[in-house]
Formats: C-alpha cells, structure tokens, sequence
C-alpha cells in the first residue's frame, strides 16, 4: 500500500470514529500516524532527487506572497508545488465567490497537509527530548483536550521515550503533533473571494464580513485596491524615504523594511558598514516628538517617516 492510500485510510478511519473519552487515545494515535506520513510525502523520492529533479522558487525581493489557487489541490506533485508557500511571508488564497466555502476547506485541507497552519500561532508548549530519565509532563493550565497518557502514547508513536514536555495553554493533540515535528509554519493568510459581480449583494455582504477575508471582481477591478491595503497591512512592511544633507528628501526611491524596524536597520539596508560610522540621524514623520529629531540607532521608524544619517 502506497503512502497516499495509507493518508486516505487512517482520514477514513478518523471520520468514522466518534470522539469521545473511549477513543481520544486512538484518535491521536491516528493523527499522529498521518502526520508522519504526510511528511514522507512531501520527502523527494531517491529516484528523482538523482536525476536532479525538484521544485523550488529562488526567493527575492522585500516580501513574499505566495497566491494559492484551485488547480494543484488534490495531486501528489500538486502538494510539493504548494508547500513553496512555507518560504512566503504571506499567503493569498484565491476563491471563487460563486462556489461557497467547498474551494476554501479544500484548500486549508491541503496546506495543513503540508505543516502550514494559516492565521494561528504557535503552540505554547515546551517540549525538549532528553537522553535518559523518561518523559517529565507538566501543565500551568487546566488541560480539557490532552492528557498525560495520550501525551506519552503520542511520543511513544514517534519512538520518543525520554523528554520534558509542559504545556502552558490548552492544547489540542494536533497541536502537540506540530510542537513535536518541529517544522510547522504559522502564517498569515488573506482570503480573496473574486466574481463577486455574479452573487448577491447579501451574499457579498456576508463574505466581506468573514475575518480575514476580501472580495473583489478581477473581471469588473472592484475593491482591487483595498486588496493592496490589505496585502501591505498583513505584510507588516514600512516605507522609509531618505535625505541628504542640503537636499529634498528622495521620494521616487522607498526602504522597505518590517514594522518595528530600527535606525540601525535602515543602515544595515543602505549599506553593511554604515552602522560603525554611525554619529546620529535626523527623522522627520510620525515616530518623532518634534521635527526633525535627532535619534540614535535604536529609534524605531515608522511608516513614510524621513531619515538623514550623518556619520563620524
């Protein structure tokens, strides 16, 4: 049995059995099994790793956004293509308006198969195998989805019999599955529903209401342009203009950089040595008292704020 009817067996045995207090330990036996082998399925077979086959896309520029549509779902080279998405910094994923919400979890199904769990964050759970002393469990919570027993069967599962594991918030065994694998990736996701020229308005007015969740027509270019805010809002990205001294600041040519960046980053991007020549810099924009301020390296800039760096 091939590793593809293995994952739909252990699905189909997943749904037929009812949760309950009986069988939570085989659930997450279950669960535990499918994450395994839907991590070998992602693995490049030796055969075309030899002949040097293989997908990927060089990543480049200020951000990452991977758009993610209908047509790879459901195909074993299909799942390879998607899991790209990992490297992105934020994931589109495009629906058709007209197809309700079947398109949507079909998708999610098929980027959760992958390790990429959208719009959550990670677990708190610490875990760390050990060498010897068996398996130390501790909770700082009121645990209603896991137990000791179900922990320890799950990490015997994947041939862990010594580790520390304390969980600070009510976990689901999937989650500790994730803690466990250890290469999971939390990522935001927008979702876009486009023709929304062909529903009603109620209907457009429900998905706009969805979180996360845009509509647009690409055929009509309606709301394409709240999309961009959108994208650059979930991006977390900061436009900085520079100045030189005596001259207008330049605005035809933006740093870009993630909220929160510093003075010192903003160096870093200019050029990697400009940091040790620092003196202080001039900001002019929002993140300043008064304009301009004279600030030092670890002034946090923000978005469209003005900077004239002087050096020693």
């Amino acid at each position: 049995m091939g590793i593809l009817e293995k994952i739909s067996e252990i699905e189909k045995e997943i749904a037929r059995t009812q949760k309950n207090k009986a069988t939570e330990y085989h659930l997450g036996l279950l669960k535990a099994k499918l994450a395994k082998y839907r991590a070998q399925l992602l693995e490049p077979s030796k055969s075309a790793s030899s002949k040097g086959e293989g997908f990927d896309v060089m990543k480049s520029g200020d951000a990452r956004v991977a758009l993610i549509g209908f047509p790879s779902v459901g195909k074993g080279r299909g799942r390879q293509v998607i899991a790209v998405a990992r490297t992105a910094d934020v994931i589109i994923m495009m629906l058709d308006a007209t197809k309700g919400e079947v398109q949507r979890s079909l998708l999610e199904k098929e980027l959760e198969s992958v390790g990429i769990r959208l719009n959550k964050h990670k677990p708190n759970i610490y875990f760390k195998p050990k060498k010897g002393g068996g398996i130390s469990f501790n909770s700082t919570v009121t645990l209603t989805q896991c137990s000791e027993k179900l922990v320890q069967l799950i990490l015997h599962e994947y041939k862990i019999f010594n580790a520390e594991v304390l969980f600070r918030e009510d976990c689901s065994p999937d989650e500790f599955i994730d803690v466990i694998v250890g290469n999971r990736v939390y990522m935001p996701c927008l979702y876009v529903y486009n023709k929304i020229d062909q529903i009603s308005m109620e209907e457009v007015d429900r998905l706009a209401r969805k979180p996360n969740s845009v509509v647009i027509s690409c055929g009509m270019k309606l709301n394409l342009d709240y999309l961009l805010e959108m994208l650059w809002e979930y991006l977390a990205l900061t436009c900085i203009y520079t100045k030189k001294r005596g001259q207008r600041p330049d605005f035809t040519d933006a740093i870009i950089l993630r909220k929160g960046a510093s003075v010192e980053h903003v160096c870093h991007r200019i050029h990697r040595s400009l940091a040790s020549q620092f003196k202080y810099a001039l900001v002019w924009g929002t993140s300043t008292k008064y304009s301009p301020q004279r600030v030092g390296l670890t002034h946090t800039m923000e978005h469209e704020d003005v900077i004239q760096i002087v050096k020693k």
